[in-house]
């Protein structure tokens, strides 16, 4: 059997998780490299799995011969450089959302993408999801009729650091979390996204705002066939990791996602207490190896993957969008966005 040379750039938090997915979950593939600039990082690295080459600068793992896929985990700010370079050595690429911070940016590697003829798979490990995958096969089946109206929630157990929530690094809230969101938005309701409204705030961790961010927003959402939507993501969810989402159709209803983690409930006089999923590798682990492996699966078989940098830009627009109306306190259309 064929197998895939995969080499990650950068090892970060999600680089970590792809990195060792890669290396001892995905059939049909052999982690051979990684790259990232933080020396020490990379001596742990190599102390775990010491028979992965390790690089100090990334254009040298692209220059490896042995390598024909590459998962780009870098800070989203470098994403550019690194998927163009990618590109231009003919590696496959895999690159985690969001594809980079601005329109320019992105419509400059899908064009680089383009010219090089590679194949480019972005993550967004939700559509991997069991839930996530069942609900969309319902809905294209007509169990709940029409889509007329969907809720996506996103919180995290506690905020990010201060560096990386600056917009500068990250996009800021929306971008860094709802872009999940927006891009499930637009594939289970089969229809892009008109006008979004935004409100934020940040009581919980006031210091957010020294860097330009802030710790929850809601944003309303109106698509171009008429349905409605509403995302929610927050920082502040101390109780634990707590993904949902519903979509009301005009025959049904169809609830996505789980809080409690044990199939367990304990019941005492003091009252019934269960466990909660604690962060996203426990709620996503396994959504983000089927995500690797059908990047690996559509190389060794000529197939396109099925999230693309279309996908990609389409929940950068709206997260643009909302974010825009967050600073501006007005609804905004994507087509205002998009037209710079």
């Amino acid at each position: 059997m064929a197998r895939l040379g995969i080499g990650v750039i950068g090892l970060g938090r999600m680089g970590q998780v792809y990195a060792t997915h890669t290396a001892r979950q995905i059939a049909g593939a052999d982690l051979i490299a990684v790259a990232d600039p933080d020396g020490e990082v990379l001596a742990r690295f190599a102390a775990q799995l010491p028979h992965v080459k390790t690089f100090s600068d990334y254009h040298d793992l692209l220059a490896d011969p042995q390598i024909q896929g590459v998962i780009v985990a870098s800070p989203t700010s470098t994403h550019r450089d690194v998927v163009i370079a990618a590109a231009q050595a003919g590696k496959a690429i895999f690159c985690e959302k969001p594809l980079a911070l601005t329109l320019q940016a992105t419509d400059e590697i899908i064009e680089a993408v383009r010219l090089a003829g590679v194949p480019l798979q972005v993550g967004f490990m939700r559509r991997f999801d069991r839930g996530y995958a069942e609900a969309k096969r319902k809905i294209e089946a007509g169990v709940i009729g029409q889509p007329v109206l969907v809720r996506s929630v996103g919180r995290d157990p506690h905020r990010t650091s201060l560096e990386f929530a600056n917009p500068a690094v990250s996009g800021g809230l929306i971008v860094d979390m709802a872009i999940h969101d927006f891009d499930c938005l637009r594939w289970l309701m089969e229809d892009d996204i008109q006008r979004v409204y935004t409100e934020v705030s940040a009581l919980v961790y006031p210091e957010l705002l020294e860097v330009g961010d802030v710790d929850n927003a809601q944003i309303n959402v109106r698509f171009n066939g008429g349905g409605l939507g509403h995302v929610e993501v927050s920082r502040t969810a101390i109780y634990g990791y707590d993904i949902r989402c519903e979509v009301v159709g005009a025959k049904g209803t169809i609830e996505i996602g789980y809080l409690r983690e044990t199939p367990i409930l304990v019941l005492t006089k003091e009252g019934v207490t269960h466990d909660v999923v604690p962060h996203f590798p426990q709620r996503f682990g396994a959504a983000y190896t089927a995500q690797l492996e059908h990047f690996v699966e559509c190389l060794l078989h000529d197939r396109q993957p099925a999230v693309t940098a279309t996908d990609a830009r389409a929940a950068l627009l709206a997260c643009l969008a909302a974010t825009r109306s967050q600073h501006e306190g007005r609804v905004v259309y994507l087509d205002e966005v998009n037209a710079g």
